[in-house]
C-alpha cells in the first residue's frame, strides 16, 4: 500500500509540475483565467485536486474552471487506471502537490472545511 501511494504521489507531483497544461488538457485561455482568479481569490485548489469558486465569478470564469477540473478528472481516471488507486485517490495525491505551490494569500478547501487562506 506505502509503494501505491508514493507511486500516486509521484504521479501527482508530475501532473502537478506540468501545471494544468497538456497533462490536464486545458487551454492557455483557462488557464490564465483561473491563474488571475486565483490571485484575486476567487478560485481556489480543493483537497480533492479539483478547482473551486470561493466567491463570485463569471460565467467565463466558471466555464474556465468546469474545462480544467474536466482536463483533471480524465488525468486522475489514467493515473488511477496505471497505479490501480481509486480516482479521488489520484486527485487527492495530486491536491498535496498542488496545494504545496499555492502562494501565500491564495485559497485552499480541505476535504472536511471551508476556505482558508495559505
Amino acid at each position: 500500500m506505502m509503494r501505491k501511494t508514493l507511486t500516486v504521489l509521484a504521479m501527482g507531483l508530475s501532473l502537478a509540475a506540468a501545471g494544468a497544461g497538456s497533462a490536464l488538457a486545458q487551454s492557455a485561455a483557462a488557464k490564465a483565467t483561473v491563474d488571475a482568479a486565483k490571485v484575486q481569490g476567487v478560485v481556489g485548489e480543493q483537497a480533492d485536486g479539483y478547482l473551486g469558486i470561493v466567491a463570485g465569478g463569471d460565467a467565463a470564469l466558471r466555464e474556465a474552471v468546469t474545462e480544467i477540473n474536466t482536463g483533471r478528472a480524465a488525468a486522475y481516471k489514467d493515473i488511477a487506471v496505471k497505479t490501480g488507486v481509486t480516482p479521488e485517490a489520484a486527485g487527492q495525491a495530486t491536491a498535496k502537490q498542488l496545494y504545496s505551490r499555492l502562494a501565500p494569500g491564495q485559497y485552499w478547501k480541505p476535504l472536511d472545511g471551508g476556505w482558508m487562506k495559505k
